[in-house]
């Protein structure tokens, strides 16, 4: 069962990110783009490394276990609206792929390091190996669900605010909805068919992602209600 002080972690989290990436991008524009994607990059690679360990969610009327990484994914979603809503869709796009590359090189650097023989006197090899030693399977269902949700997220984020220029809480949670959705089903769907009951995951990583995704919408709002206020002379 979470504890808690998980939710308050959460919070702080999200509002020192949010203030943090609001002040750069008004202050700062020249360099809003290059923290904004920084912030997304440690997202990503933060996630893939805790979305080996499966965890409870306990909404009191009914459990669900997902990845650990589920805490995560909703930052993701809500960095590629801020650098959308500042920086437009081509941009968007090129930060998702310059996260890719940043995760593929993650991966080549923690493989060529499982290649290396362990020192005699390091006593959590074992361990080491179970956390790091990520299946082709994993790896595949990772990679295909991002570049497909994030991209599908800039796009649908895009075509909202063409829509409803004024209403920043509909093009978010919708785009957000969208994607972390369909981002559960592709996942698990790739990683887990054939080796474990895959409904019940899907299910699982659905609720709580779009839970949560939902939970840092006010975050997303004061992120552009920041960006427009005047300046004080």
């Amino acid at each position: 069962m979470i504890i808690p002080e998980i939710w308050i972690y959460w919070i702080l989290s999200m509002t020192i990110v949010t203030y943090a990436s609001a002040y750069v991008v008004k202050n700062y524009r020249e360099i809003g783009y290059t923290a904004l994607v920084g912030f997304y990059i440690l997202y990503l690679t933060m996630s893939q490394i805790i979305a080996t360990r499966f965890v409870e969610f306990d909404l009191l009327v009914i459990t669900f276990y997902a990845p650990a990484a589920v805490l995560i994914y909703p930052f993701l979603a809500q960095a590629v609206d801020m650098i959308n809503e500042v920086y437009g869709e081509y941009k968007t796009h090129i930060a998702i792929g310059i996260a890719f590359v940043a995760n593929v090189l993650m991966i080549i650097i923690l493989a060529m390091s499982n290649m290396m023989e362990a020192a005699p006197f390091f006593e959590y090899e074992s361990a080491w190996e179970s956390l790091f030693s990520l299946s082709i399977r994993i790896i595949i269902a990772s990679w295909l669900s991002y570049l497909v949700c994030q991209n599908l997220d800039a796009y649908i984020f895009s075509r909202l605010k063409e829509k409803f220029p004024e209403n920043i809480v509909v093009r978010s949670v919708f785009s957000d909805v969208i994607s972390l959705s369909l981002d559960s089903i592709i996942f698990v769907t790739v990683a887990f068919y054939g080796i474990v009951p895959i409904m019940p995951l899907i299910i699982g990583q659905i609720v709580m992602k779009n839970l949560i995704g939902t939970l840092d919408t006010p975050w997303f709002v004061w992120y552009k209600k920041y960006l427009s206020k005047p300046e004080i002379k």
